[in-house]
């Protein structure tokens, strides 16, 4: 038996663990906390000694208030506002925080309730879900995920910043980083994807630029990490639904970039409304407490879900509303949204000795930590007269170029794309023209801005073009009558741009489909238009990925748009122009069918792996093997060629890369076409033979480049530990790096083919 066969194990446990593959995002961000500073939000800083004095003179009542946070009015969840409550116990200095509550105005009024009519005057936090931008809406963050640019992150999450700060916000309810294998899941919409390292690296980035340097900042905010844990597992994607994960899948897939944010100095997080192995997530003492602030030495607070602490009731796993309070704050929650339990039934706790003295201090610390971060004892009030109302000029800009950037060409026969400013031009189809671009998350706060659409940036773009526009269909698909007219009009006009999709309340939170179709009579549109033989395009708007096995074959040219906010329509209008060339990729697996899923490109084998030759093999008899579109797949208007990798050594001892040695990966890349554009680099490891059986691909390092026709360019990786290793189901936390062979490939997609061999001795 040779040494690929079995390994040598080196092995790390608890706290002084490798952090898995979140260090990766670590090492490729250098404005990233270094392992020697203390991390923000740590339980040592300038504001303990102020802190400690502060809860000396507060009572118990009070202590418990700083626990709970009410929401405004609103439509968070189900139950409508807290209002008149929130009024009140601001005044009696029995609150902590206030959800769904936005505006200089409004804000300084509450906040003065708090500030100057209750005993300690001690201020509010006010948390929004600003998920991808405030007044300003960026695209969803599956599309922010498709520009495999963290810089696109950014831009939203420092845009975001601004406005909602501005306008009394602190706290951002973001960034959501639950990794799924689930695209019938609403909430994939909200997330990075499918791929562990892509979400780490995505999520560290949107922390550092929602929060600055300097969380006293105007132009900042603290940051939460969302759900935790494993929420992007639930059971035929229905929301709020069972997970069952093994320890090992807990810590190689859905805890990375957790890791990430906690590492980028995230201030919050938030937990999920899940079980979890049949503990309600907020209920799970395991993740809240022993991992996140025993083992990772969190200093931050962790705020429930809505409602997530009374829901553990009717999950089956609490009693009655105190004894939710029990296992949700022993468990590890700090603050309460929305329900009360905790508050209320606090003390009587305390007298029976079910919740201690110490753990409530723990909490009231960790909340007037943040409160002290942010400024608040000095600055509780924002300036109303400077307070941003709007888009500006400026914000729009960006939101277009990470528009742009987001952009996913899944097909391109005949050089359909770019199109020509002149001759005539159709548009069709129910989104052509919509203002419904915004995607899921985009609260009421931005619905008196109007969006862009498709037919006026197609307008804008081709001035000197003859521009037509039939509906065909309706969003819902049901109106067919239109469909004869939207036919004739591509029959007269040199091209049809045909836009489809799904409507933004089809996805995001509660909002699950069992079908991933296009709605309606949708299909019908595109065949009709197919029928003529004339030439179309059709823009694919979604939250998520959607199946297309109907007409993808008929279809020459296909732009994944995602939601992609405000200025989409315009930066639709660039791709499809060639203003932009698109480079996006694709942040999660397109399955071919529903019964397909989970479909995805990093998982593991199978004893019979599929094998077109042999019956008996993992398959279905009635479809054909593998995704519609892979993991990473996207075109471009040029062509790009990607070279092997090539590693600094061949060879590596498991000690030195113990000690915090890396290996060098360099990939060339070549612009072969006669555009510029971009290209992602993808480098993905396998590794073929372990004690637990490891993915057949994982992504360990991506870079997009921007390259001149003929250009070319070196792009660099460094492995370390923490991408050849792997965690055990060690519940305490056992990190292995094993001796033995790894194949390092690189191309542009999770289908790369060219590889290299590294040895672990």
């Amino acid at each position: 038996m040779n040494d690929v066969r079995r390994r040598t194990v080196l092995a790390a446990a608890g706290g002084t663990a490798v952090a898995g593959k979140a260090a990766a995002a670590r090492a490729q961000a250098p404005s990233a906390p270094s392992a020697d500073e203390p991390r923000p939000g740590r339980k040592t800083g300038p504001y303990e000694t102020r802190i400690q004095a502060l809860m000396a003179r507060m009572s118990v009542d009070e202590k418990l208030g700083q626990l709970q946070q009410f929401a405004w009015t609103g439509a968070t969840g189900p139950g409508g506002g807290q209002t008149a409550d929130a009024e009140k116990a601001a005044r009696r200095g029995r609150l902590g925080s206030v959800l769904n509550i936005y505006g200089a105005r409004t804000t300084n009024t509450l906040q003065r309730m708090a500030v100057e009519e209750s005993r300690l005057g001690i201020p509010l936090v006010f948390g929004l879900d600003v998920i991808h931008g405030m007044w300003t809406t960026f695209p969803i963050p599956l599309a922010q995920a498709a520009a495999f640019d963290p810089a696109v992150a950014e831009w939203d999450a420092e845009v975001s910043a601004r406005e909602a700060r501005s306008n009394g916000v602190h706290w951002a309810f973001s960034p959501m980083m639950d990794v799924s294998h689930e695209p019938r899941w609403g909430r994939i919409a909200e997330g990075d994807g499918e791929d562990p390292y892509l979400a780490a690296r995505l999520a560290a980035a949107k922390t550092r630029a929602y929060q600055g340097d300097d969380l006293r900042s105007r132009r900042h905010l603290a940051a939460c990490a969302k759900h935790m844990i494993a929420y992007g597992g639930v059971e035929g994607g229905r929301d709020y639904n069972t997970v069952d994960v093994s320890e090992a899948r807990l810590r190689n897939f859905y805890l990375p970039p957790f890791r990430a944010a906690l590492d980028a100095g995230v201030a919050t997080v938030m937990a999920s409304f899940n079980t979890v192995s049949g503990v309600p997530a907020h209920g799970y003492r395991h993740a809240l407490t022993e991992i996140l602030k025993e083992e990772w030495d969190f200093g931050g607070f962790v705020v429930s879900d809505y409602n997530g602490v009374q829901e553990m009731i009717v999950h089956g796993y609490a009693a009655d509303r105190a004894d939710a309070a029990r296992l949700a704050f022993n468990a590890g929650i700090d603050m309460e949204m929305a329900s009360t339990t905790i508050n209320e039934y606090g003390k009587r706790l305390l007298r029976r000795g079910e919740i201690t003295a110490e753990r409530l201090d723990d909490a009231v610390a960790r909340i007037l930590r943040l409160k002290f971060r942010l400024g608040l004892f000095e600055h509780p009030y924002v300036d109303e007269d400077t307070a941003i109302t709007g888009p500006t000029k400026t914000s729009r800009a960006a939101a277009r170029a990470a528009a742009g950037r987001t952009m996913v060409l899944l097909k391109n026969e005949r050089s359909t794309l770019p199109l020509d400013r002149s001759g005539s031009i159709a548009v069709v189809g129910p989104f052509a023209d919509s203002t419904d671009l915004r995607g899921s998350w985009a609260g009421p706060w931005a619905e008196k801005f109007r969006p862009v659409t498709v037919l006026d940036a197609v307008r804008d773009a081709a001035p000197k073009a003859r521009i037509s526009h039939v509906e065909g269909v309706d969003a819902s698909g049901r109106n067919t009558r239109g469909i004869a007219r939207a036919a004739s009009a591509a029959r007269a006009t040199d091209v049809t741009v045909v836009v489809v999709g799904e409507a933004a309340t089809l996805s995001g939170e509660a909002s699950v489909r069992s079908d991933l179709g296009l709605p309606g009579h949708q299909e019908r549109l595109i065949s009709a238009i197919a029928d003529t033989r004339a030439p179309f395009v059709v823009v694919l708007l979604s939250g998520r990925p959607l199946t297309m096995e109907g007409w993808l074959d008929r279809t020459p040219a296909v732009l994944q748009a995602w939601h992609p906010g405000l200025e989409g329509g315009n930066a639709i209008a660039d791709v499809l122009f060639g203003t932009v060339n698109p480079g996006g990729k694709l942040p999660v697996t397109f399955p071919r069918t529903v019964g397909q899923i989970p479909v995805y490109y990093n998982h593991e084998n199978t004893g019979r792996p599929y094998d077109r030759a042999n019956h008996y093999t993992s398959k279905y008899l009635d479809l054909a093997h593998g995704p519609r579109f892979p993991f990473g797949h996207g075109l471009s208007y040029t062509t790009f060629d990607i070279g092997e990798p090539r590693l600094s050594v061949s060879r590596i001892r498991a000690e030195a890369l113990r000690k915090g040695d890396t290996v060098e990966v360099a990939v060339a890349v070549r612009n072969t076409g006669r555009r510029a554009g971009d290209e992602v680099v993808q480098l993905y490891i396998r590794d073929p033979v372990a004690s637990i059986v490891q993915p057949v691909r994982r992504l360990s390092g991506f870079r997009r480049v921007s390259l001149g026709p003929g250009k070319a360019t070196t792009v660099r990786f460094r492995l370390s530990a923490e991408e050849l290793g792997f965690w055990t189901q060690d519940p305490h936390g056992r990190f292995l790096l094993q001796k033995g062979e790894i194949r390092v490939f690189a191309g542009n997609s999770s289908l790369a083919e060219r590889g290299r061999t590294l040895t672990i001795t």
